[in-house]
């Protein structure tokens, strides 16, 4: 086994694309990118949630051969993302009472947490626990341990999620001929890839707005709050432009040529037609309208998630996400909110990932989530290639004294049944000539006595 044993593999299934990433453990503890590969969504993931298995299966497959053929490894486990609109966070209470006062150990957390994985919710199931803060008696605190109180008073953010989610993942990589080496939150994972410890600790929130979905993640005093996902993204303002009788294509060229979160009102910019398809024009102002109205839903119903903490959020908020991109999101959701602390579109790579020199990555910020999975991941997922096995010596003199046997034995020749029936003939004309010659010789001797007899005198 060679270097391939270093390599981490995770897999996203994004709703525009499904894609795929390799790399390797830095000595730092940063991953190096190795390899990048996706495919085009073909219909198999919608709002984050798989609906095509077999469409999906296949996807996988192809994604992960074409990272083997360019590090020349066979990976056989991969990390991937859980992800779509069925994910949100329950908050729950767990309360446990006693007759005195006492003191709080570890164990009864311990109990608190297991009564609290416990819960069991209809239709789905519960991936992580994160627990919030405690109260004992009158005192709220993160750390209960040492203090005495009759009652204890455990809260927890709960994220659940469809329970088919998860096993539709699970039953897709098996298809794939690959194993799950873990499931992560992909949400989780990117707020870790992207915001630093002092901005969670200060309050802020994520904002992924991608093809079908916009995913708000929020924490303070280092905690995470709140994780919901809203069935909005950018394929919805595509959707809206393709309403004109516009190609989808064409829509989503129109919308990254074009688009703005936010129109700018001016007075003596004049209304200029834009050309399509087929000779066909478009109004500019129609076109500003349409993505500016619907940019303005997505960003009003993720406002609404966050209004709750705004003023607890002291490090502001972060958007990303492939339609996070478009002109003026900034501007417009600081004049829809009027939100005080700062807006910022994430850019460039995070700190723990860096590219080998032979990878090229048009746009590093629509893998922000896979470059995610794959740092949280441990190198378990790959080994070399399959080789032909070289055969032991014993197989070898064997295959040696198999040829020289072959060689040495000599193939009998049949002869032909004619050369038989020949060979008898001869024999039968040899004995033939015997007894002819016999027979002549015999009549001679007589023909010779007879000779003898009549030149004898006669008795006088």
């Amino acid at each position: 086994m060679g270097a391939a044993k270093d390599i981490i593999v995770a897999v996203e299934l994004g709703s525009s694309a499904i894609r795929a990433i390799a790399g390797k453990r830095q000595p730092d503890g940063t991953l190096q990118i190795l390899a990048v590969s996706q495919e085009e969504n073909n219909n198999c993931i919608r709002n984050g949630i798989i609906d095509n298995l077999d469409k999906t299966s296949s996807a996988i497959s192809r994604v992960i051969k074409q990272l083997d053929d360019k590090l020349n490894i066979q990976t056989k486990k991969i990390y991937i993302g859980l992800s779509g609109q069925s994910l949100h966070t329950v908050k729950n209470t767990v309360i446990r009472s006693f007759e005195t006062k006492t003191l709080i150990t570890n164990s009864m957390i311990e109990s608190l947490k297991d009564i609290n994985k416990g819960t069991i919710y209809p239709d789905a199931k519960m991936f992580e626990a994160i627990p919030q803060e405690y109260n004992v008696g009158y005192r709220t605190t993160s750390d209960p341990v040492g203090l005495q109180s009759n009652v204890l008073e455990a809260c927890f953010a709960n994220i659940i999620a469809r329970t088919s989610l998860s096993e539709n993942i699970e039953r897709c990589v098996q298809n794939a001929s690959l194993e799950v080496a873990d499931i992560f939150i992909s949400p989780i994972c990117l707020s870790e890839a992207l915001l630093q410890n002092n901005d969670k600790r200060s309050g802020c929130a994520l904002v992924d707005i991608g093809a079908d979905t916009t995913t708000i993640v929020i924490y303070t005093n280092n905690i995470m709050r709140s994780l919901t996902v809203i069935p909005l993204g950018g394929s919805n303002v595509t959707s809206d432009i393709a309403s004109q009788n516009i190609e989808l294509d064409e829509a989503e060229e129109l919308k990254l040529k074009y688009g703005s979160a936010l129109h700018e009102e001016d007075e003596n910019k004049q209304n200029n037609p834009i050309t399509i398809s087929h000779g066909r024009q478009i109004d500019e102002h129609l076109l500003q309208d349409i993505i500016e109205a619907r940019y303005e839903e997505i960003l009003l119903n993720a406002w609404s998630r966050i209004k709750e903490y705004s003023d607890k959020l002291l490090s502001g908020i972060t958007f990303t996400g492939g339609a996070s991109r478009i002109a003026n999101l900034k501007e417009a959701f600081e004049k829809l909110t009027n939100f005080e602390h700062q807006i910022r579109i994430a850019k460039g790579l995070p700190t723990s990932i860096s590219i080998a020199n032979d990878v090229r990555i048009d746009t590093q910020d629509t893998l922000y989530t896979l470059m995610a999975l794959a740092i949280s991941g441990e190198p378990v997922c790959a080994g070399d290639p399959p080789t032909e096995p070289e055969p032991v010596q014993a197989e070898i003199d064997f295959a040696i004294e198999q040829e020289k046997d072959n060689t040495d034995i000599q193939t009998p020749i049949e002869e032909p049944e004619e050369t038989e029936t020949q060979d008898k003939e001869e024999e039968k004309q040899k004995k033939e000539r015997k007894k002819s010659i016999s027979f002549a010789e015999k009549c001679k001797k007589a023909w010779d006595k007879i000779n003898e007899m009549l030149s004898e005198p006669e008795d006088e």
